[in-house]
């Protein structure tokens, strides 16, 4: 033993070693053959030591784990063979740990816990169990393994290896785990000061920012906010794979000033800020962040007095009532385990992923793509699979639907237990490690260990699922829909239906609306009166708002910002109404409970909403453009140039840099706007149009094709005459279906997806890429269809199948439209007072029971908390 120097355990495999010795004598021959696919560990590189690539298996499993000795990838058992096959890699490194509870004795109880376990080699394996205070002995057994024959070498062998092997060996067997170097390096990355926090400039213009109501001071954009700390300036930030973000404007902002810290306003919280140093290219901390933020009205210090003080001893019984609630403490809940019924373990703040991932594979679309494709995905999969998105989701799949990682106790562990008095039996869960580590890549929130909005990474997922199904079954459709929005004239009377693509809905919480709002005020005024007089605060009153006036607000008309009305050709007042054109096979619904007070501290309202068990939404079926209706004309906005562009219009050039345009068009930008770039800066090259594209991207005509009275026969101004401006069903330009052909698209598929897009050509390609080619007419080719066309979406809502499929309208998104009634199977429910802390559990409703899944434990759940959920899943009612 390592602790005492004893002689290390007797390798389990001595007859087979026998056999071995017998067929070679000298094992450096033995290994030559093999010797160039050996490699020992470089700087960078993960050694898979803790969990196999395509299972839940590990060196506690019962078959160990296997690591290639040239990739570093771990391999359960049963998936080892496979590797070989598709590689060739023949040598391995079998890792196997011998856990056993340690009897309790007075003499070792005396000893620390670290001198209390025991290794024959020193492995360094992470613990894939809690041990909970309980005393274990461990044996990790290492040796090599040489495939196809199984030949195996006990380690550690020095005399008998060549150095090589060696020192190969003793690099993986000393090397942390992937993840745990992962983890490691994440938490460095995020105690970083930055060098400009001391030192910072901030300018004197007066500049105050208001708790909410924040958009980009250039395009408007309203996600994705950061707040400069030198001038204040509120821009948007980059865009990310996942078609998040922005437009990159707080960069563009750095670039233009140096001014180097900017925070990201929807995370300011009394514990702190994400911050972002533009010089130093990276996510850094400043000690002075309450004073920095002071300087534009937010002050931290304040709310800081106020969370030590009475106000959070209020939020803290709010809090605690929450948890004990929602996650039903206090009630003898009975486990339960096999398929279907297996928890997922939380890597720390990762409880987010958890929740939406126990949901998704809840629903059959997503357990038949992945888990009933589990064989063809694992043979098909890359030479590295941890980095396969289909691979990790079938593993996880497979994990959780399996049964294989949820156990019931043997019955001696049972007879054990209750003698000892202890906890009932908890299976281990599946740890999604390399699946978090795969689709957080990138990603600056969900690639952090903080705790994440639910919401948001449900949506992340679906945009993941979406953009890794192309040619293949997509799970995600069944949650898609359209969206049928009416836009109307307050002046004109004229209306505007356009439709649009959404996944979930967002339902406000009408506070006002409150049935026990007397109750509220009441409470409210016993708080502000102790608060005043120091004494304790009231006990906290929850506000009780009804399903039917949460759903009413959501059907209200909104009012339109910044209208501009095409029948006056001016702004004007606009109202919005939304309703839905089609129905999903699965609904979601978004409860809005997070807000920002006045005083800058973000807060969770606390309110119950009694959400129904079955649902009827078949009276917000969109109608579309009904009789009587006059349509707004297709009619865009001028083009509003900066001041400092319009001296140039008398330069502008008779004709256009072709080669210019076809070399932004390269980049993925509409190839009209190209040319309006091109031509907007004289024909300048393209870094200037470059620069005219990001300044003018947000504008809605963007996109539209350049119409100028020079570029046309004479006749009356394009402003006054309807046809001045294209028609939106015209033909997509013929360079941007020439670029979509030229990478192998077909003509006709191009075409639809440029029409479905508005003409965008990145927006087309993903449309291309989750749109499979179908058999189409040339008739339906040449539909004219970048506006939604009402009549067919009519056409569309009259009918009620349930199995809608794509091909009744192959130029738009696929939808799976069908009756508007549906019954609840699941919800997500969060504690504490943010999105950013706090802890999610999810419920599910299987076998006509409820579940609740609480990380790695699964409970029959008592008394499920349906009207404290943040988000609510519901599966459609067939018609009959």
């Amino acid at each position: 033993c390592s602790k005492c120097g004893a002689a290390p355990v007797a390798p389990r495999h001595c007859g087979a070693r026998s056999r071995n010795a017998n067929m070679a004598t000298d094992l450096g021959e033995l290994l030559v053959p093999y010797m160039p696919t050996i490699r020992v560990p470089r700087t960078g590189d993960r050694v898979f030591k803790s969990e196999c690539a395509f299972s839940f298996d590990s060196p506690e499993s019962e078959g160990g784990l296997y690591v290639c000795m040239n990739t570093f990838l771990g391999f359960g058992r049963e998936h080892v063979e496979r590797h070989y096959r598709k590689t060739g890699q023949s040598v391995y490194m079998h890792l196997k740990r011998h856990v056993k509870e340690v009897r309790f004795t007075p003499a070792l109880h005396c000893l620390p816990v670290a001198d209390r376990m025991f290794t024959s080699s020193p492995v360094d394996l992470e613990l894939n169990r809690d041990f909970n205070g309980e005393d274990y002995e461990y044996e990790d057994e290492a040796k090599l393994v040489i495939f196809p024959d199984h030949f195996e070498i006990p380690l550690p062998n020095i005399e008998e290896l060549p150095a090589l092997v060696t020192i190969a060996c003793d690099a993986v067997l000393n090397a942390p785990s992937a993840y745990k170097k992962q983890e490691l390096e994440s938490w460095e990355e995020e105690i970083q000061v930055s060098r400009h926090a001391r030192s910072l400039r901030q300018l004197d213009n007066g500049v105050r920012i208001p708790p909410s109501g924040w958009k980009c001071q250039k395009c408007e954009m309203r996600e994705n906010l950061w707040l400069n700390l030198t001038d204040g300036a509120v821009l948007c930030g980059k865009w990310f794979f996942d078609g998040s973000g922005g437009n990159g404007h707080a960069l563009e902002h750095y670039r233009a000033t140096n001014y180097p810290l900017a925070v990201k306003l929807d995370t300011i919280t009394p514990d702190g800020a994400d911050i972002y140093s533009f010089e130093e290219e990276e996510a850094v901390l400043d000690p002075h962040i309450s004073e920095h933020l002071s300087h534009f009205g937010i002050d931290m210090l304040q709310m800081q007095n106020r969370t030590n003080g009475h106000h959070t001893d209020n939020n803290s019984r709010q809090r605690v009532s929450e948890w004990e609630v929602i996650q039903e403490s206090g009630m003898k809940l009975k486990a339960v385990f096999g398929s279907g019924y297996t928890g997922i373990k939380n890597l720390g703040n990762s409880c987010y992923l958890g929740t939406v991932m126990q949901v998704l594979f809840s629903i059959p679309d997503f357990q038949r793509m992945y888990v009933g494709n589990l064989q063809r995905i694992f043979d098909y999969s890359p030479l590295d699979p941890s980095q396969d998105f289909a691979t990790q989701m079938a593993k996880l799949g497979h994990g959780l639907l399996s049964g294989q990682y949820s156990k019931p106790p043997m019955k001696s562990e049972l007879i054990e237990q209750v003698m000892k008095e202890e906890h009932k039996h908890q299976q281990k869960g599946a740890s999604p490690r390399m699946l978090k580590a795969l689709v957080s890549r990138g990603h600056p929130e969900f690639s952090s260990n903080r705790q994440q909005d639910a919401h948001e990474f449900l949506l992340h997922m679906i945009n993941l699922v979406e953009r890794n199904s192309a040619g293949s079954e997509n799970p995600s459709d069944a949650f898609r829909f359209l969206v049928e929005e009416r836009i109307q004239c307050c002046q004109s009377r004229r209306v505007r239906y356009t439709q649009r693509v959404d996944y979930c809905i967002q339902l406000p919480a009408p506070i006002e609306a409150a049935t026990n709002r007397e109750e509220l005020l009441a409470y409210e005024a016993k708080r502000k009166d102790a608060e005043e007089n120091m004494r304790s605060p009231p006990e906290p009153v929850r506000a009780r708002i009804p399903f039917t006036a949460c759903l009413q607000a959501f059907t209200e008309p909104d009012n339109v910002p910044d209208f501009w009305s095409s029948a006056l050709q001016a702004k004007s007042a606009g109202i919005k109404t939304s309703r839905f054109a089609s129905f999903p096979e699965y609904l979601i619904l978004q409860i809005k409970k997070f807000t920002f007070g006045v005083d800058w501290v973000p807060k969770k309202l606390d309110l119950a909403i009694d959400v129904p068990d079955f649902l009827d939404l078949s009276r917000l079926r969109a109608t579309g453009l009904q009789a009587g209706e006059e349509e707004l004309p297709d009619l865009m906005p001028p083009i509003v140039l900066p001041e400092d562009t319009r001296g140039m219009l008398n330069q502008l050039p008779k004709k256009i840099d072709e080669a210019a345009v076809m070399q932004l068009a390269e980049m993925g930008f509409p190839v009209e706007a190209c040319r309006k770039a091109v031509y907007y800066t004289g024909n300048m090259g393209p870094e200037m149009a470059f620069n005219w594209i990001i300044a003018h991207m947000e504008e809605p005509d963007f996109a539209e094709p350049l119409t100028l009275p020079s570029m046309i026969d004479p006749g009356p101004s394009t402003s006054d005459s309807p046809m001045g401006a294209t028609p939106l069903g015209n033909s997509p330009p013929e360079e941007s279906i020439a670029i979509l052909t030229s990478m192998g698209f077909p003509r006709a598929h191009s075409i639809h997806a440029l029409k479905a897009t508005n003409n965008n050509l990145e927006r087309a390609l993903d449309w291309i890429f989750t749109h499979p080619e179908e058999e189409e007419s040339d008739a339906i080719s040449d539909m004219a269809d970048t506006e939604p066309n009402d009549n067919a979406f009519s056409n569309a809502n009259s009918h009620s199948d349930s199995t809608l499929s794509p091909d009744r309208d192959t130029s738009g998104p696929r939808v799976k439209d069908g009756p508007g009634r549906y019954e609840l199977f699941a919800f997500i429910s969060h504690m504490g007072a943010s999105t950013m802390s706090g802890h999610y559990v999810c419920h599910i409703k299987k076998e006509g029971r409820w579940v609740i899944y609480n990380d790695h434990k699964v409970c029959l759940s008592e008394r499920p908390p349906k009207d404290l959920g943040y988000i609510y899943f519901y599966h459609r009612l067939s018609s009959s």
